[in-house]
C-alpha cells in the first residue's frame, strides 16, 4: 500500500525521498525490520492471550526426556508468523504482482487448514485434529491454484536476450527495452515457457513440456496435466516435511529462516536484469518483488525464533508449520528452483523420509516376522537422537549447521555446474 502512496507522491510532487519506495532493496529493510518488531512486540501480546485462555499444548506421552515440562505450554502462535508475515508484505510491496498475490493465497490458505487442526485439538480435546484427509485435500487444492496460475498467467513469463540486429525479427509485443544502471541497453524477447533449473549441470535448464513433446510434438498444449501434478506434490511433500519437522523448540522455525534466506538470493538475482546476465541464469520479470515478502517471511521466522527457542513459550502449531512448508515450497516453484528443494529443503527431506521407511520397515517386518522392528528409535528422526540421550538443543543446533551448509551448497549451485 505504502508503495502506491510514495511512488505517487513522487512522480506527481517530485519528492525526491518518496523515490526511495521504488527500489527492492530499501522496501526489503523495511520488511525484514517490520516483521521483526510485530513478532516480537505482538507476539508477546499473544502469548499473553493464549495463556490467559487456557490455549495450550496437549502433549502425547512419547517417553521423552522434558516432554512434561511443554505441557500447557501456549500453541497455535503461527498466528504470529502470519501476521508479521502479511503486514510488511501488504505494506511495502505491489500488491498488483501475480507472485505476491499468490503468496498471500498461500500464506492464508494453509493457515486457515492448520489453524482448523489446531483448534479441534485444543478446543475439541481430539488429539488427532483435523482428519489426514481434509488436510491433503487442502493442500492439493492450493497446489491445482499455484500451478494453474504459474502454468496460464500472462504475467508469469521469463525474458532472453537478444541481439539488437535481430530485434526486427520479433513482434513488437514481444520485446522490452530495458535499461540497466549501468546505461547499458537489453532487448528482451518474452517467452512462455514451463523451463526450470537443473542444479550442478552445465546444460542447467530444462522445460517440463519435453516430457509430452519428445511423444508427440502436439501434446505441448496439455503440459499442464504434468505441470500441474508435480506442482500438487511438491507442495504437498515440503509442507508436510516442515510439519514433521516442528517437533522440538526452535528447529522448524531455525531451518525455515535458512531456507527463506536462500530464496531471497535466488528471487533477487533472478528478478534483476544485471545479476542473470552475469550468473547466466534465468531472468524473471517481476520475481523481484518476491524479495520483499521473503524477507517479511525470515524476519517473521527469526522474530517468532525469540519465543520458540529452548525452552519455548509458545509453539506454532500447524497454524504455522503447515504455511510455513507451503510457503517455502510455493517460493521455490516461483523461482523456477524446485528441483534444488532435496537439497535446499534437506532438513524437511530427511524427516519426512525417516517417517516413511519407518513405518514401511515396521510394516514389512511385522508382515513377514509376525512382529514389527523399528530402525529408529523413534521418528522423525529428530526424536531418535532425543532417545539416545542428546539435548534438543543441541540436536537443533546441529541441525541448523546441515541446513546452513545445504543452504551454502544451493547457492553455489548459481555457478558450479
Amino acid at each position: 500500500m505504502l508503495y502506491y502512496l510514495f511512488n505517487y507522491l513522487y512522480e506527481h510532487y517530485h519528492l525526491s525521498g518518496a523515490r526511495l519506495f521504488t527500489y527492492i532493496s530499501f522496501r526489503v529493510a523495511l520488511a525484514m525490520i517490520l516483521s521483526l518488531v510485530v513478532s516480537m512486540i505482538y507476539g508477546k501480546k499473544v502469548i499473553d492471550f493464549l495463556q490467559r485462555k487456557q490455549i495450550g499444548e496437549t502433549i502425547r506421552e512419547l517417553g521423552l526426556q522434558g516432554e512434561n515440562q511443554k505441557k500447557g505450554t501456549p500453541t497455535m502462535g503461527g498466528l504470529i508468523i502470519h501476521a508479521a508475515i502479511l503486514i510488511p508484505t501488504l505494506l511495502f510491496a505491489r500488491l498488483d504482482n501475480v507472485y505476491v498475490v499468490l503468496l498471500i493465497i498461500t500464506t492464508v490458505w494453509l493457515g486457515l487448514i492448520g489453524f482448523t487442526d489446531d483448534y479441534i485439538k485444543v478446543f475439541k480435546k481430539d488429539k488427532k485434529g483435523l482428519a489426514g484427509t481434509f488436510k491433503v485435500i487442502g493442500q492439493v487444492g492450493l497446489g491445482i491454484i499455484v500451478g494453474a496460475t504459474l502454468y496460464f498467467n500472462k504475467y508469469v513469463v521469463t525474458k532472453e536476450e537478444v541481439p539488437a540486429a535481430t530485434v526486427a525479427n520479433y513482434a513488437a509485443a514481444d520485446i522490452s527495452k530495458i535499461s540497466d544502471d549501468r546505461g547499458g541497453v537489453h532487448y528482451m524477447h518474452k517467452v512462455k515457457d514451463l523451463t526450470t533449473t537443473i542444479p550442478f549441470l552445465k546444460t542447467h535448464e530444462i522445460d517440463y513440456t519435453l516430457i509430452l513433446t519428445s511423444i508427440n510434438e502436439e501434446w505441448s498444449k496439455y503440459a499442464w496435466l504434468i505441470f500441474i501434478p508435480i506442482v500438487v506434490f511438491i507442495i504437498t511433500a515440503v509442507s508436510n516435511g516442515a510439519n514433521l519437522t516442528d517437533g522440538i523448540d526452535g528447529l522448524a522455525t531455525g531451518t525455515s529462516a535458512i531456507i527463506g534466506a536462500t530464496l531471497l538470493v535466488f528471487a533477487y538475482v533472478s528478478g534483476n536484469i544485471i545479476f542473470a546476465d552475469y550468473l547466466n541464469i534465468m531472468y524473471i520479470p517481476n520475481v523481484g518483488e518476491l524479495s520483499i515478502f521473503i524477507a517479511a517471511f525470515i524476519g517473521a521466522c527469526i522474530g517468532f525464533l525469540w519465543w520458540n527457542a529452548y525452552p519455548a513459550q509458545v509453539f506454532m502449531g500447524d497454524t504455522g508449520s503447515l504455511a510455513l512448508g507451503g510457503i517455502i515450497a510455493t517460493l521455490a516453484i516461483a523461482v523456477r528452483k524446485e528441483l534444488l528443494i532435496p537439497v535446499m529443503c534437506g532438513i524437511f527431506l530427511v524427516e519426512n523420509l525417516s517417517v516413511m521407511m519407518q513405518v514401511s520397515y515396521f510394516k514389512y517386518t511385522k508382515r513377514k516376522f509376525g512382529e514389527g522392528r523399528r530402525i529408529f528409535l523413534m521418528s522423525p528422526l529428530h526424536h531418535h537422537y532425543q532417545k539416545l540421550g542428546m539435548h534438543e538443543s543441541k540436536i537443533v543446533s546441529r541441525f541448523w549447521i546441515v541446513g546452513i551448509i545445504l543452504a551454502v551448497l544451493s547457492i553455489v549451485t548459481l555457478k558450479i555446474r
